[in-house]
């Protein structure tokens, strides 16, 4: 069995911090330690803000700060909102979507305005959409056209769960909309024709990562651009990415959890743990991590990496996370009339 993507790297995850798989951790404060920060987070992240921990860690000390302890949780965004809703005591969140995020707001948790409170609307990387095949590519995977090709085993998490899944959706069916013109009708017709060929639907991106990868199910995984990067770099001769002709800007967001971060008395270390991304240093690593940074300068350091060409809706196109999640993924909304059929 292989090794897997995260278990490669919990030694160093662990050097940092303490790191929960799940939607839930251990969100209690040992006061002897210094300050505590709980980073609840979305799948594919957990290497990246491994790294960042140790880099945000040096820079709180090199500035003044007193020690900090930074512990991470992972799991779908959606999940995880839920679960900050419900008592995970998050000082920060790092999800997905803004959507996430939004919904912890109108908790009481988060104050109004966390979108405008940092910089590109609080998303300090983006990333995108795309393909992860086997080697040589045997079904000929080119775009959205061929995942709903009979004979074609395609995975993906659960828009009900993971907001991968929801970028995910939203690609699939730009892409449809365009080549049909607007037609609603058939556009649906060619999402149930995608999900009725959808092997495994993990409630997560990096299960549906490691289902692909480690277990060797499907033909293809779409996936965030970042999560096919790293599986190339872990099994070089075994996995390659198709860009599809159509993708869509993923913009994950972050935000304080204001009513958390001022009972732990880590309002001022949260605000800086959240800005300091958008640091040079930080900006770099995001792209050296394979997400997009939002900086234009560094992310023009990274061209040879990613194509900065490609056709990409935004979420803008949709009439805004509110009206995306009534129309597709609300309970009884287009997705859920797609898959129950």
């Amino acid at each position: 069995m292989k090794k897997g993507i995260l278990a490669g790297v919990l030694g160093t995850v662990m050097a940092a911090s303490v790191i929960f798989t799940g939607c839930g951790g251990d969100s209690s404060k040992d006061e002897s330690a210094g300050l505590e920060l709980l980073n609840v987070s979305y799948d594919p992240t957990r290497e990246f803000y491994a790294k960042y921990n140790e880099m945000f860690m040096e820079h709180w000390k090199g500035e003044g700060g007193e020690d900090i302890q930074i512990t991470q949780s992972h799991g779908g965004s959606g999940s995880q909102a839920r679960s900050v809703i419900e008592g995970n005591e998050a000082d920060v969140v790092t999800l997905a979507l803004a959507h996430d995020i939004t919904a912890i707001e109108n908790s009481g948790l988060i104050e109004e305005g966390w979108l405008d409170e940092f910089d590109k609307e609080s998303s300090p990387y983006t990333s995108t959409i795309v393909f992860l095949v086997r080697k040589g590519n045997e079904k000929n995977i080119k775009d959205w056209d061929d995942l709903v090709k009979d004979g074609v085993e395609v995975i993906t998490p659960n828009p009900k769960t993971s907001g991968g899944a929801c970028w995910n959706f939203l690609a699939a069916w730009a892409y449809e909309q365009e080549q049909n013109g607007g037609d609603e009708e058939a556009t649906k017709k060619f999402m149930k024709k995608l999900f009725e060929n959808v092997l495994v639907l993990d409630s997560g991106a990096r299960g549906a990562t490691n289902t692909f990868v480690e277990n060797g199910q499907g033909d293809v995984l779409i996936a965030w651009e970042n999560e096919a990067y790293l599986s190339m770099e872990e099994y070089p001769d075994e996995y390659e990415m198709v860009t599809p002709s159509v993708s869509i800007l993923a913009q994950p967001s972050v935000a304080v959890v204001d009513d958390y971060a001022k009972d732990h008395g880590t309002e001022e270390a949260s605000k800086a743990y959240l800005e300091y991304l958008y640091s040079e240093d930080a900006q770099r690593l995001a792209g050296e991590h394979y997400y997009r940074p939002s900086d234009e300068t560094v992310l023009q350091e990274f061209s040879d990496q990613f194509d900065l060409d490609m056709n990409l809706v935004t979420i803008e196109d949709f009439g805004g996370w509110d009206e995306a999640y009534e129309t597709y993924f609300d309970d009884g909304a287009i997705f859920d009339e797609i898959y129950s059929e």
